[in-house]
């Protein structure tokens, strides 16, 4: 029976999570505990290195934490499939730019960590992920966010979202009024 016991004792273990996300810019590392921004999430309220890099950065706890709540709904099988295709490689690769297990950021292992994440956060919340869900499903102790890949990113981001803007503003409202 003992045997038996030690056997089945690996499987019952259970998975690894993201303990620790190590913000990383160069030289530079900072880590913030999951459960810090857990916390956070839970209770709107910060603490520790993440209350210090909020009231540094300007935010607030509050809009902070209902990001971190955002939920995004996907059909677990669905979600599988795309993510295994070659858009979703292309996608997943552009993520793991950014997201990667800390000592890594080689696509062999950081690809795989992600696509673990998305799947195992997905079975584990009925289709449901959250920020907070990504890190607690995520196989590896500590997730390190390139800071500059990061920040490249939101730039790009915003000048699309100021082409649009700039677009659907005013240089188009003549057109919208039928004058030239």
């Amino acid at each position: 029976m003992a045997a038996l016991g030690l056997g089945l004792g690996p499987l019952a273990m259970p998975a690894s999570a993201a303990e620790d996300v190590a913000l990383v810019s160069g030289a530079f590392r900072r880590s913030i505990a999951v459960k810090d921004i857990d916390h956070l999430a839970k209770t709107g309220e910060a603490v520790g290195l993440l209350k210090t890099l909020l009231a540094l950065s300007g935010q607030q706890p509050e809009d902070v934490a209902e990001l971190l709540n955002k939920e995004i709904q996907v059909p677990l099988v669905l979600t599988s499939r795309l993510i295994n295709t070659r858009i979703g490689e292309a996608i997943i690769r552009r993520v793991a730019k950014i997201l990667y297990p800390i000592g890594t950021d080689d696509p062999a292992v950081s690809v795989p960590a992600i696509r673990a994440a998305v799947i195992n956060g997905l079975a584990e919340n009925d289709g449901s992920l959250t920020a907070v869900g990504f890190l607690k499903a995520y196989p590896n102790n500590v997730l390190a966010v390139n800071l500059p890949a990061l920040f490249g990113v939101i730039e790009k981001a915003q000048s699309i979202a100021g082409l649009v803007n700039f677009f659907s503003d005013s240089p188009l409202d003549g057109l919208k009024e039928g004058q030239p």
